[in-house]
C-alpha cells in the first residue's frame, strides 16, 4: 500500500509527467553533460562556416596554416567578383563557439538505489516507459594580361592584402601566381582548370606584415566573404594540393529553414546513442577519434559524416551555452534580425579527405528537414552503495550483464581488444548463481 505521502507524490508526478509529455519534443532526454569531442582532437582540421538563405551566402574560413606568417597565401575559387565591402575579417572565437556547441558529446546517468521507495519507483518506471606586400600594379597588370589573368579587384582588409582574379587558362594563372611569389604545390594547374571552365573567380589573400605587427595580432584570423550566387557549394579540391596526409574538414552550415544536405556524396550519421564503460569518461578524446576512424574505414572514404543537426534555439544536452544573437551575427547570420528566438538551424558535417578521394567539390541544397541528430555517447554509473532488499541481487545481475554489453559495444565501434577493455571496467559484485550450472539452461 502507498502511504498518504507517496499518494500525494504520485498525484503530483502524474500532473508533472502529463505536462512534460505535452510540452516536450519526442527526442528530448535527460542527462548530465560530461565532455565534448571538439576540433582540438585533430592534428589538421580546417573549419568553415556557411550561413545561407536563398542565394545569399556568408562564408567564413578559419585558417589552420602552420608556418611563418610571411609565407601564408590563400587561393579560393569564388562564384562572383568580390568587392572590398563584401570581405571582412572575423574572430576565431566564434568558430570555437560553434564547434563547442555542436561537438559530439558524452553524457552520464547515475543509477538509483533499487531498494529506495520501491513501490513508488515501480510506478514511475511504468509511467515513463510508455597573413606579403603586393607587386607594383602596372607591371603586374601587363604580365597578367600576357598570361590571360585579369585583376578584377585589389584591396586590403585588416591584416590581409586581397586580389580577386579571373583567368583564361590554368597554366597562365599558375605562372602568374608563381611569378608573384605565391608558393603553389606541384600539380596546381590541373586543379585550377575546372574552376576556370566554370568561369569562377579566384580570391587570393596574403598577410600584410606591417598591418599584422601594428595590430598586435598573434594569429591569422578568419576571412569572411558575402556574396549572392545560385551556386551552393564549397571548393575543397585546391586544399588537397597541400594534403600530405588525411585532412579533416568541419563545415558548420547555418540556415533559417532546416538541415543542409550534400547532393553529390553520400551522407552518413556517426554512431550515436552508444552506451560505453565508465572509464571512457577519462579517455573520451581517444575514444571518439578512434571510433570515427573505424567508421570512416568501414563506411567508405568518400562519405560525408553528419555529427550534429539541431535548431539553435535549443540543445539537449547542452555541450556549451546557446549562441547569442550577436554571436550568430558574427557567424554570418544576416536574416535573424527581428525574432526574439533565433531562427537558425545548424548542420555540422565532418569530411576526411585525401588526394585520391573526393574528385568533386561539395555541393549542397537547403531543406526544410528539422529533424534533430547528435553524436551522443552514454555512461551509466551503477549504484554502489549499500543495498539490503531482495531487489539488489536482480539489479546487480542485470548491471553486470549491462557492463559486459558495454564492453562488446566499445570493442565493436573502436576495434579495441575486449580483454584490454575488460581490465579497465569496475564491475559490480554480482552474486554467483545458486545450484548446479545446468539449472539455468533447462
Amino acid at each position: 500500500m502507498l502511504t498518504p505521502f507517496l499518494k500525494y507524490l504520485k498525484g503530483l508526478l502524474i500532473s508533472l509527467v502529463s505536462l512534460l509529455l505535452l510540452s516536450q519534443p519526442a527526442w528530448a532526454f535527460c542527462g548530465f553533460y560530461v565532455a565534448k569531442a571538439d576540433t582540438e582532437l585533430y592534428n589538421q582540421a580546417s573549419q568553415v562556416i556557411i550561413a545561407r538563405d536563398g542565394d545569399r551566402t556568408v562564408l567564413t574560413m578559419a585558417n589552420d596554416y602552420q608556418g611563418e606568417v610571411q609565407d601564408f597565401a590563400l587561393v579560393v575559387p569564388v562564384p562572383v567578383v568580390l568587392k572590398e565591402d563584401q570581405v571582412h575579417v572575423g574572430e576565431s572565437s566564434i568558430i570555437k563557439r560553434l564547434d563547442d556547441f555542436s561537438a559530439p558529446r558524452l553524457v552520464e546517468y547515475f543509477d538509483e538505489n533499487p531498494c529506495e521507495v520501491r513501490e513508488f519507483n515501480d510506478f514511475v518506471g511504468s509511467l515513463l516507459r510508455n597573413q606579403i606586400p603586393l607587386p607594383a600594379a602596372a607591371p603586374a597588370q601587363e604580365s597578367a594580361a600576357d598570361l590571360g589573368v585579369t585583376i578584377e579587384e585589389q584591396f586590403s582588409v585588416g591584416e590581409y592584402d586581397i586580389l580577386v582574379l579571373s583567368a583564361k587558362e590554368s597554366d597562365g594563372l599558375e605562372t602568374w601566381l608563381r611569378q608573384n611569389e605565391y608558393q603553389l604545390p606541384d600539380g596546381a594547374s590541373a586543379l585550377l582548370q575546372p574552376y576556370i571552365k566554370e568561369k569562377m573567380k579566384f580570391f587570393v589573400a596574403k598577410v600584410n606584415l606591417e598591418e599584422f605587427d601594428r595590430n598586435g595580432v598573434n594569429e591569422l584570423r578568419p576571412l569572411m566573404m558575402a556574396f549572392e550566387s545560385p551556386k551552393y557549394m564549397l571548393p575543397i579540391r585546391l586544399g588537397m594540393m597541400n594534403a600530405q596526409q588525411a585532412q579533416d574538414l568541419l563545415v558548420y552550415i547555418l540556415s533559417p529553414k532546416g538541415q543542409a544536405e550534400v547532393t553529390n556524396y553520400r551522407t552518413v550519421k556517426v554512431p550515436s546513442n552508444v552506451e560505453i564503460p565508465e572509464f571512457v569518461e577519462d579517455e573520451f578524446g581517444d575514444f571518439y577519434t578512434t571510433m570515427f576512424e573505424q567508421d570512416y574505414q568501414r563506411q567508405g572514404r568518400d562519405d560525408v559524416f553528419l555529427e550534429y543537426a539541431w535548431d539553435m534555439s535549443t540543445c539537449d544536452p547542452c555541450s556549451a551555452p546557446n549562441l547569442s544573437k550577436e554571436e550568430l551575427k558574427q557567424a554570418g547570420v544576416f536574416w535573424d534580425k527581428d525574432s526574439y528566438i533565433p531562427q537558425v538551424f545548424i548542420t555540422r558535417l565532418h569530411v576526411r579527405y585525401t588526394r585520391d578521394k573526393f574528385p568533386q567539390d561539395l555541393k549542397f541544397h537547403e531543406t526544410a528537414n528539422r529533424q534533430s541528430f547528435q553524436g551522443r555517447y552514454v555512461i551509466r554509473h551503477p549504484y554502489r552503495g549499500e543495498m539490503t532488499c531482495d531487489a539488489a541481487g536482480d539489479y546487480l545481475n542485470r548491471t553486470y550483464l549491462r557492463q559486459e554489453e558495454e564492453i562488446h559495444t566499445l570493442a565493436k565501434v573502436t576495434g579495441w581488444d575486449k580483454e584490454d577493455i575488460r581490465r579497465k571496467v569496475d564491475f559490480v559484485n554480482a552474486p554467483k548463481p545458486s545450484g548446479n550450472w545446468w539449472d539455468s539452461i533447462w
